[in-house]
């Protein structure tokens, strides 16, 4: 008990005392398995120790890391093209020309949930309710391992070894724990598509096939996973624990030999050491399948919590990097930053929604159209609530006029002035182009002044329909439809009587919705309530959810903050009083609006209001265009990202994704990225 003491306070004053050096020993020691290999982490770890006492703090060592993967990220159009491999077809052709085709197993046939090993405790020590397992349980197995070389001549300890150390050092009961890390094992392990496919061509045509492991796993175990995961029995499996050999010693490839005989060998894995030159040290051709974790890592963030971020992590570099299949980058996009966005974001609304007791969720067009179709796979047995309804800024900027005057002089005039637009292009977006006939006629009745001497009335100049809007004639533009103000409301009676027929039907017997959009003044689902409760007088109250809301870059911070403040508006990722750093970060004039929205496109035209014959079927039909296709792969990549998720058991040990993380990649990538989306935002507004 004195040398475990011992060497706790070792292990604590050398890589828990300074943050900087904990994170840099492990992402070197974690993925290390031999014993000269963890020699050079333990010597990198006092290399550390005396370089943060001659003065080293990391910090610039930071700030070049950062700068390196957002320069890594910009410079990667297709991030999946970095390991795509020959086809499964061709792999499997190449092997079948040796007599023993031989595989490793974990990050070769199988992949885990978690980007490392260990975080596979996070989830167990879950299970068992135990605070700090996945340190108690990797101490554990170096202690039985270290057990094992006295008493046996090996370090090739097994589960049942591993948690005899947990009972004795920690008292967790032995098969309680044993059962519950075998079950998480079963639970987080998926097949990895590429190998698979090519483990059955070769079996289907009668190839001898055998497993390769070093693994504390019983071969019955990871025979049984591999069944589950849809593999064909093997005709062998050698495991380390089991015969007390190794990989990562050679001696476990000679194991084989024995069995098999003198034929020709080759073995596939994903560790250039005990995989690659070991078999070829044994007499043995081997193939080299890069480690997906180690070739993706490089592209994810950091800033993370621990399970979350593994789970991310785990999932994204198995799917772009397994070799399978190149991507195109707008799916890379929808998978890498809107997976996850999406998906926190909908339990988010699902929480919200269960808590207050919302009877409906109405999912804004067409920002809303993605998380719909998410929320639906999260949530299918709420599927009487979900709605996605019809709505705009436009549509609603019309429909409120009455009650929002200011916002729609605002948006239809004071956004468009000195941009080139002329007063028949303005009147015609606002729907009012039959006010144009009296502009050549009307002057604004000005201000009395004194003009030579004597009282004038100071007058407006004349306006032409193909005048543009400036700041010169901004004013008496809107001092004419001020005078005409009840003429251009009348312009929007017919919207307002359909769309009332719309959202009765939609609502009908709801008292409590929610209105579910991007953000960012959450001036869509304000608009909506206003309608709903002041002017349609449905009796039905509204509350509207925000991914992001303005930010302090805005020149209007705090448009929304009573509505936040009161709860009428709720967001999901930041606002003043909730994540404040990305409140701080998250800049519109930088394209970030942007890039999110494109997260959130979808294939369906813009709605502008309830006008024409065929307002809804115009609006329900998928376009053609470019930018149509760009947001139907954003769209496959998102539902991908989520499908993955549940299939892979994640969501069993995360109860919900908060907001910091389900940002942090699209915030990497946004930094990478600022230049191009700046340009794209220009585009857009010149358009």
């Amino acid at each position: 008990m004195g040398y475990s003491r011992l060497r706790m306070s070792i292990y604590g004053m050398l890589v828990n005392r300074v943050p900087v050096i904990r994170e840099k020993y492990h992402t070197v020691r974690d993925t290390q398995t031999s014993p000269w290999q963890r020699l050079i982490a333990w010597c990198y770890l006092v290399i550390l120790n005396c370089a943060w006492i001659l003065g080293w703090r990391g910090k610039a060592d930071k700030k070049s890391w950062k700068k390196r993967q957002k320069n890594l990220i910009a410079q990667t159009r297709s991030e999946s093209a970095i390991s795509f491999r020959e086809k499964p077809e061709e792999l499997a052709e190449r092997l079948s020309s040796y007599d023993v085709i031989s595989f490793d197993v974990f990050d070769t046939l199988l992949f885990r949930t978690f980007a490392n090993p260990t975080d596979l405790f996070y989830a167990v020590g879950q299970k068992l309710d135990c605070l700090d397992f996945k340190r108690l349980r990797m101490e554990a197995e170096e202690n039985a391992r270290r057990d094992c070389m006295k008493e046996k001549g090996h370090r090739e300890a097994n589960l049942s070894d591993i948690y005899d150390r947990l009972w004795k050092d920690a008292g967790i009961p032995k098969e309680e724990g044993m059962r519950a890390e075998v079950e998480a094992e079963e639970r987080f392990c998926f097949a990895n598509p590429y190998m698979l496919e090519v483990f059955r061509l070769l079996h289907r045509s009668g190839k001898r096939l055998v497993l390769l492991s070093d693994m504390y796993l019983s071969g019955e175990t990871i025979l049984r996973i591999l069944k589950k995961c849809g593999y064909p029995e093997p005709e062998a499996c050698f495991v380390s624990c089991d015969y007390g050999l190794s990989k990562s010693g050679g001696t476990l490839y000679k194991e084989a030999e024995k069995r098999f005989g003198p034929l020709r060998y080759i073995h596939v894995g994903d560790n250039r050491i005990s995989d690659g030159e070991n078999a070829k040290k044994a007499g043995w051709d081997s193939v080299y399948y890069a480690n997906v974790n180690a070739m993706g890592n490089p592209f994810r963030s950091r800033e993370m919590s621990s399970v979350t971020g593994s789970v991310y992590r785990g999932l994204v570099n198995a799917h772009l990097h397994n070799g399978l299949q190149e991507r195109d980058p707008d799916y890379e996009y929808g998978f890498l930053c809107g997976g996850i966005l999406a998906l926190g974001y909908c339990q988010f609304i699902h929480s919200y929604v269960q808590e207050r007791g919302m009877e409906k969720i109405l999912f804004l067009a067409r920002d809303g159209d993605i998380l719909c179709r998410v929320y639906r796979l999260l949530y299918p047995q709420e599927e009487a609530r979900i709605h996605y309804v019809l709505w705009s800024r436009l549509a609603a900027v019309k429909m409120t006029a009455r009650y929002y005057k200011y916002d729609y002089f605002r948006r239809f005039l004071y956004h468009k002035v000195n941009q080139g637009f002329t007063l028949k292009q303005i009147f015609e977006a606002m729907e009012i182009a039959d006010l144009l006939d009296d502009l050549p006629i009307w002057k604004r009745q000005g201000k009395r002044r004194k003009l030579g001497g004597t009282d004038e009335i100071e007058r407006g100049a004349l306006l032409q329909k193909e005048d543009q809007l400036t700041d010169r004639n901004i004013e008496d533009v809107k001092a004419y439809l001020d005078e005409k103000w009840e003429d251009v409301l009348s312009h929007y009676e017919t919207q307002l009587e359909i769309g009332k027929q719309y959202y009765a039907k939609i609502l009908d017997g709801c008292r409590k919705a929610v209105a579910v959009d991007v953000g960012w003044a959450g001036s869509g689902a304000m608009a909506l309530d206003i309608l709903c409760s002041r002017i349609w007088e449905l009796d039905c109250e509204i509350t509207g959810l925000l991914a992001g809301t303005n930010t302090c870059h805005n020149a209007e911070p705090d448009m929304s903050e009573a509505q936040l403040a009161s709860g009428k508006l709720v967001s999901y990722l930041f606002s003043a009083a909730h994540n404040r750093d990305l409140w701080k970060i998250h800049d519109a004039a930088m394209g970030d609006n942007v890039a999110l929205e494109r997260l959130f496109s979808s294939p369906y035209p813009s709605f502008r209001g309830f006008v024409g014959p065929d307002w809804e079927k115009k609006c329900l039909c998928p376009g053609t265009d470019k930018e149509a296709r760009q947001a139907g792969q954003i769209q496959q990549g998102i539902l991908d990202f989520v499908r993955l998720y549940l299939q892979s058991g994640a969501d069993t040990c995360i109860c919900a994704i908060s907001g910091r993380d389900a940002a942090a990649p699209a915030y990497l990538w946004m930094e990478a990225h600022r230049e191009e989306t700046m340009k794209t935002d220009i585009q857009c507004v010149l358009a």
